[in-house]
């Protein structure tokens, strides 16, 4: 998938089943490789972040290997939701 950081902020974060976990808000890049590496979401509110790993800010992390857009939101593969 090819997609511009801009076109991807801003979207609506759903689990395969259709729950809604949040918006994404930014991304996580390993300077190293250049590659991104997490998705960082804001939780919408009956989403319980605690169940997620998150950062200091309270946004759930997601790996951006698991994520695909399908047109005006984007799908996360996560396990145990």
């Amino acid at each position: 998938m090819k997609k511009f950081a801009t076109e991807l902020r801003g979207k609506t974060v759903m689990t395969g089943d259709g729950q809604i976990l949040g918006m994404i808000e930014n991304f996580m890049i390993d300077t190293r490789s250049g590659k991104v590496e997490n998705v960082l979401v804001v939780p919408a509110e009956e989403v319980e972040p605690r169940l997620f790993k998150t950062d200091p800010q309270g946004r759930i992390i997601l790996p951006f290997q698991g994520m695909k857009a399908i047109k005006d939101v984007v799908v996360m593969n996560v396990g145990g939701t």
